[in-house]
């Protein structure tokens, strides 16, 4: 867990960690310089406490709660929702009956004073039926490459790629939590639980919420309106800098991982990428081109099929 002036709500989510059906074995907290009462609300649970030198940011903060924990399998935590008590134990049957290397669920989306919204995560990411299916078919690393899917509070994964995993890239359009179910999906099973495991509230204070919906909140604003802006939509420079930093880790880390699989479609996408921004500036000439990526079918791996054809060539 990531703290910093968290006092309002921390009480309700360390009670909802600590009274879980299976308990945590350990609790990490890094508090990233707290002006509040955090710290000392802290100290009176039982976690092991690390406050930081400095102020280091929520993602570097994380980056240094993970590389802290010593258990076999890290669950995630935010300081201000509320795990369901049967979380851990439905975490720890999957990881205990598969090779599945993270799990994640749904959320339910609630209110600050947790009523619910009537609001699930995955709608709200636009986690489609489609995209369950593709994850259930093994293939969960086509569907987390794109964009933002997984919420960090809703994950948990085997300990043995946090190697592969950190340090979480500077630079790119994706944050800790994309980032780390990124790698380890390229390598690794991933298991979707389709069950609401937490209430993940809504409040003013937060860094990061749910994306907004235009017609019934504001527009998100500062750090928010930038990772809200990150989940909607990748653009093809955002994700060749994905694709660059993911295949210089993945061959850093030949070595310790199967790579070879994630490598190939790596490369294939960039290909397919490098081909849609280098299109002919005259219509007519960009025809060879198109009708190339549609006959590998790229075009239908990577993009929208026909229709993105067919816009690649009016455009």
């Amino acid at each position: 867990m990531c703290t910093y002036n968290g006092a309002e709500f921390l009480p309700a989510q360390l009670e909802s960690i600590i009274t879980q059906s299976r308990p945590p074995d350990e609790i990490i907290v890094c508090d990233d310089g707290s002006t509040d009462n955090t710290q000392k609300l802290l100290k009176k649970f039982p976690v092991s406490l690390y406050i930081n030198d400095h102020n280091l940011g929520s993602v570097k903060n994380f980056e240094r709660a993970i590389s802290l924990c010593t258990g076999d399998v890290i669950a995630l935590s935010d300081q201000d929702d509320v795990w369901r008590n049967d979380k851990l134990q439905l975490f720890e049957g999957v990881l205990n009956n598969s090779s599945a290397g993270l799990v994640f669920s749904d959320a339910a989306i609630v209110d600050e004073a947790l009523n619910p919204l009537n609001r699930r995560m995955w709608d709200e990411v636009g986690f489609d039926a489609h995209k369950r299916k593709l994850v259930r078919a093994g293939r969960a690393f086509e569907v987390l490459v794109t964009g933002w899917t997984v919420t960090g509070a809703t994950m948990a994964f085997r300990s043995r790629f946090v190697k592969l995993s950190l340090p979480i890239p500077d630079g790119i359009a994706m944050i800790h939590d994309g980032w780390i179910a990124l790698t380890i999906a390229a390598v690794a099973d991933v298991v979707a639980l389709d069950e609401p495991l937490i209430q993940y509230r809504q409040h003013a204070q937060q860094q990061i919420g749910a994306p907004a919906r235009k017609e019934t909140t504001q527009e998100p604003r500062g750090v928010q309106a930038i990772e809200t802006a990150f989940r909607r939509r990748n653009s093809s420079a955002d994700l060749h800098k994905i694709l660059e930093t993911l295949e210089a880790r993945l061959l850093a880390q030949a070595n310790e991982f199967d790579t070879r699989k994630a490598l190939s479609f790596v490369s294939d996408y960039a290909f397919h990428l490098n081909v849609r921004a280098n299109l002919p500036r005259r219509r007519l000439n960009r025809v060879p081109s198109i009708l190339r990526e549609l006959l590998s079918l790229r075009y239908h791996e990577y993009a929208n099929g026909f229709k993105s054809a067919a816009k690649d060539l009016v455009s």
